[in-house]
């Protein structure tokens, strides 16, 4: 096989990514946009000497799985990648890619217990992140990345976002364009404005709205007061100034323009502060049920709980009224101090937070004696840091919850732990991101070691 060949392909399994899979000759090839059971046509644009990736050029025979897509974006934005394939076989396809990383990458053995499935398809998510540029023609706009690009595909309407999200989005867009305001190139690091940032509460209906821009400029001003007049909802607007090159998106600085920077929320009833750059999951009701599944396999009643990658202290705050103690870790200041205003707004006098590094402050802690009964752990994409999993071994926990939104590095680590007495005994995968190839994944592991 070589590049531009056109192959007939029966596609056998989908990755996490959310691409077919099929082979030829032994040779797997990864089709994005099929889905098992397709039999189709494919060209292939390129060819490495373990596998191939192809585009779909020709449905010979469609899957059962198929549906018919709803969405004029997809396909084009980078956001869903399953939106052609019916929900109970998303759900199939989700299920297994958790059993996969654990039994294939972890080389462990856990009890799988069946997805806990998203009760709502379209309009969950609670937050968006809009990039602004230009189009061939000079044209300020704004939408989602394309695949594995940086090429804005305009989305007018997305389906996984609230309504009201678009018309903010639109109304902002207006206002660029017809007062000429300065949009960032981020090829050649000029410009000033350069994503808008949109959070509605869930429960609450507060929404924040934060520009994200290289620099103040006098247009944001009249900017924000026209939103917040136009959409009553609107609790605050902020300026984040994020000076730099690079592609994190949010900056260190934040510069409130109208109102608050904060909005509150429930959440697994406690009330919650959100600031713009604090750690919230986008999908409230079912992040309520994979709390729910922490809480279970973590029987906090009377413990100390020690929450690592806390945010702004959802997790370790919903187990606070049963635990003995609550210490929450989390590197973002802006977001403990999200944490400890929502301790304190809920009466809880039990529960702490500290700012920093996970592998330094969970050093620190062990240099001062804590002794947690349960640890509870939900990292980044990447997964855990060496050090804070040393550490996790060394504190001894009777118990350790582990909640990841990537099943491959939530396997990784509990491989590391698996060699250092951690049994893993259920994985627990819940839907909360709908017509994308994200899971989210919780795991019980327990001390073989402990007395």
């Amino acid at each position: 096989m070589k590049k531009n060949d056109i192959i007939t392909l029966e596609i056998t399994a989908i990755t996490g990514e959310g691409s077919g899979v099929g082979r030829v000759d032994g040779m797997v090839v990864f089709v994005p946009f099929t889905a098992i059971g397709d039999i189709c046509g494919v060209k292939l644009l390129k060819v490495t000497k373990n596998c191939a990736y192809g585009k779909l050029m020709e449905l010979k025979t469609p899957s059962p799985d198929r549906v018919e897509n709803d969405c004029a974006s997809f396909g084009k934005c980078g956001g869903c990648s399953l939106r052609h394939i019916g929900y109970e076989a998303e759900a199939k396809i989700k299920e297994q890619a958790v059993i996969d990383a654990f039994t294939r990458i972890g080389k462990l053995s856990p009890a799988f217990l069946p997805i806990i499935k998203n009760d709502r398809l379209d309009g969950y998510r609670n937050k968006a992140q809009y990039p602004i540029g230009r189009n061939k023609d000079g044209k300020a706009i704004c939408g989602f990345y394309a695949p594995n690009s940086h090429r804005i595909v305009e989305c007018e309407n997305c389906r996984l976002q609230p309504s009201v999200f678009s018309e903010i989005v639109d109304f902002i867009m207006d206002y660029v364009r017809e007062k000429k305001v300065s949009v960032y190139d981020e090829t050649q690091h000029k410009g000033v404005l350069r994503h808008i940032c949109v959070r509605k509460g869930h429960y609450s209906g507060e929404i924040n709205v934060t520009l994200v821009a290289k620099r103040k400029t006098p247009e944001f001003m009249p900017l924000a007061k026209a939103l917040s007049v136009k959409f009553p909802a609107i609790k605050g607007v902020v300026l984040n100034i994020n000076p730099d090159d690079t592609n994190v998106i949010m900056g260190d600085k934040e510069i409130v323009l109208t109102g608050s920077a904060q909005i509150t929320d429930t959440m697994c009833g406690n009330q919650i502060s959100i600031s713009p750059r604090s750690f919230y999951q986008v999908n409230t009701p079912m992040a309520e049920r994979l709390y729910g599944v922490a809480k279970e396999f973590a029987e906090p009643d009377g413990k100390v709980v020690l929450d690592l990658y806390c945010g702004a202290g959802t997790i370790g705050l919903s187990m606070a009224r049963e635990a003995k103690r609550v210490i929450g870790v989390e590197i973002s200041e802006a977001a403990v101090e999200n944490a400890k205003e929502n301790a304190v707004r809920n009466g809880y006098e039990n529960a702490e937070f500290f700012a920093g590094d996970t592998g330094k402050i969970t050093s620190d802690l062990l240099e001062r004696g804590i002794k947690p009964d349960v640890i509870v752990i939900d990292p980044a994409r990447r997964g855990c840091d060496k050090l804070a999993l040393d550490n996790i071994v060394a504190f001894g926990a009777p118990r350790v919850v582990m909640i990841s939104c990537n099943p491959a590095t939530a396997a990784r680590d509990c491989a590391f732990l698996a060699q250092h007495g951690y049994k893993t005994e259920k994985v627990q995968a819940v839907d909360l991101f709908s017509r994308t190839g994200h899971v989210e994944t919780v795991c019980l592991l327990s001390n073989l070691n402990a007395k």
